[in-house]
């Protein structure tokens, strides 16, 4: 019987564990946490957003699209769900096809996997590997906690470098580096961004909802998405401002445009406002206040801040050329953005092992046979929305299974329960 080291068990580890088990190896999964799947119960604010059911789920992935094709071809969003319905946990689909466990709570998808892997897989907690050594004609020695173990191969799911707390610190990279494999620059993604005005940390705590937001490098658009953003204590966030934050690097200053109202045209917007402050009930207000009606009330005298307009004159002051000025603010709420957050509020780690040094229908190493890599590890990412939970258990089920067998296994039934 094959024997399989499986290095991290977070959703790519507790994947390909289950793979290799079904496959027939004799499977050996080492956690350096006392507890499996530690940053899966984060996920989704707690809910586990796990998978995208979206017909177009690789528009979801920003980096290393073609790569993880064959792992979803292999095991795709509709086999994920049924694996965790069969192991006794009930989905749902909500906004934006993203699915979450019905319960709403992201434990259930951590003991899904824990039900799927009992008797068949030897979990090892509280076990931190230090190195792994090929040895020639044997396979590979496992420098544990505990001591040494051959195995025939291993499978490294270590993570990337976000949310170190839960064990991912990017001690992964290192065991892959010694190996010959190489680093593609890392960097924390799917993070809140870093403002250089003040104004937007005076809004914190402030949502905005059905908004766009446009990333600009300089003059050139190089993201754009609806949705929902936050205002913080040190910029913004938000799920829109997330996944614009997979395109920012921090040697460089970008710029965020937020569309308070993206459905309508500025020159519409200019005549809705221009009714609302000339109106028998606001025309003796305060500006800012007749501006409320339109956008948040803390949000209100920034924009007449950034307009260039005294927010405590009256409505009924205000120029006629002055509520298209207004409605150009609205609709191009530029904020500067000097960097991003740290790794240890990242969500996921930009970059990671270079994706092309491993073949991406088995997850093998090109360099080193019996070597496997999975998960956030490899340079294969996607935005906010559940794909990369999905990309994690793709690439494990795909690297347990061809560690398992030896070769691609073509009649695996992956739905025993």
């Amino acid at each position: 019987m094959v024997k399989v080291a499986i290095i991290g068990g977070g959703a790519s580890g507790l994947a390909a564990a289950y793979a290799a088990g079904m496959s027939g190896a004799q499977a050996i999964l080492f956690e350096r946490n006392e507890k499996l799947g530690k940053k899966i119960y984060i996920t989704g604010k707690g809910r586990c957003n796990f998978t995208n059911v979206s017909e177009d789920f690789f528009g979801g992935v920003y980096e290393g699209e073609r790569f993880a094709r064959s792992a979803l071809s292999f095991f795709d969003c509709g086999s994920l769900i049924s694996l965790i319905e069969s192991a006794g946990v009930p989905t749902t689909i909500e906004r934006g096809n993203r699915a979450f466990p019905m319960s709403g709570k992201a434990s259930d998808i951590t003991k899904a996997f824990v039900r799927l892997i009992h008797r068949m897989v030897d979990v090892r907690l509280n076990e931190d590997v230090e190195k792994v050594e090929k040895i020639e004609g044997l396979g590979f020695n496992i420098h544990a906690s505990s001591g040494i173990v051959l195995v025939d191969s291993v499978i490294l799911c270590c993570g990337g470098a976000s949310y170190p707390s839960t064990g991912s610190d990017g001690k992964g990279y290192g065991i892959a580096m010694s190996f010959g494999h190489s680093l593609q620059e890392i960097s924390p993604a799917l993070v809140s961004l870093v403002s250089k005005e003040e104004w937007p940390r005076q809004l914190s705590g402030l949502s905005l909802i059905n908004v766009k937001a446009s990333l600009f490098d300089g003059n050139k658009l190089i993201f754009e998405q609806a949705g929902e953003a936050l205002f913080t204590h040190t910029g913004i966030s938000g799920p829109c401002i997330l996944s614009a934050s997979c395109h920012v690097k921090n040697s460089r200053e970008y710029t965020v445009e937020i569309d308070l109202k993206p459905y309508i045209s500025e020159e519409e917007l200019a005549f809705r406002l221009e009714k609302i402050f000339y109106s028998p009930e606001n025309k003796n207000r305060q500006a800012r206040h007749s501006l409320e009606k339109s956008v948040p009330k803390r949000l209100a005298p920034i924009v007449l801040i950034l307009t260039g307009i005294d927010g405590e004159q009256k409505s009924s002051a205000l120029a006629p050329k002055s509520f298209l000025a207004i409605a150009q603010t609205i609709k191009r709420l530029r904020i500067t953005i000097s960097g991003k957050g740290r790794f240890t509020e990242a969500i996921i780690t930009d970059g990671g092992i270079t994706a092309s040094e491993v073949h991406s229908s088995t997850m093998e190493s090109r360099l080193v046979s019996g070597l496997y890599i999975a998960g956030e590890m490899l340079n294969c990412h996607g935005y906010t929305g559940g794909y990369n939970l999905q990309l994690a258990f793709s690439t494990g089920i795909l690297a347990g299974a061809s560690a398992g067998s030896g070769n691609l296994p073509k009649t695996v039934n992956l739905f025993p329960i």
